[in-house]
């Protein structure tokens, strides 16, 4: 089982900023590392690693949701998009049993990554209004 303190040791040990807001969930703030408002939460038997990109459109939704599942099948490692309640997120699920330290970076930095190299091709979809 994953406890909180090794999950907070851990964003400690990576220069992370965090504030926990709940039991076994935390925001963390590393803008410096290309993260800001990233939710870590802990479900057990799994850590999960989110963070919101963008809310759904009214327009073009179906050509956004086709751009998400081509990105997932093309260009993501680690997690995926998802939609939540009338979001699009981004998101990472670890085993918590066995995650370490490198798992849990790797899985910041895919997400910083892909927050990166995605933002021109979903911007196209944001709402303007």
């Amino acid at each position: 089982m994953m406890t909180k303190e090794k999950i907070e040791s851990y964003m400690t040990e990576l220069g992370l900023s965090y504030e926990q807001k709940g039991k076994n969930v935390w925001v963390v703030f590393g803008e410096d590392k290309g993260l800001e408002n990233v939710i870590v939460m802990i479900d057990d038997p799994i850590v999960i690693i989110q963070v919101k990109v963008m809310e759904i459109p009214k327009e073009n939704r179906a050509a956004l949701f086709e751009e998400l599942l081509h990105l997932n099948a093309t260009d993501m490692v680690h997690g995926a998009y998802a939609l939540q309640d009338k979001s699009v997120i981004l998101l990472n699920t670890l085993l918590a049993e066995t995650m370490d330290i490198e798992e849990l970076q790797a899985s910041f930095d895919a997400l910083g990554l892909a927050l990166a190299q995605h933002y021109e091709i979903l911007a196209k979809y944001r709402n303007t209004d």
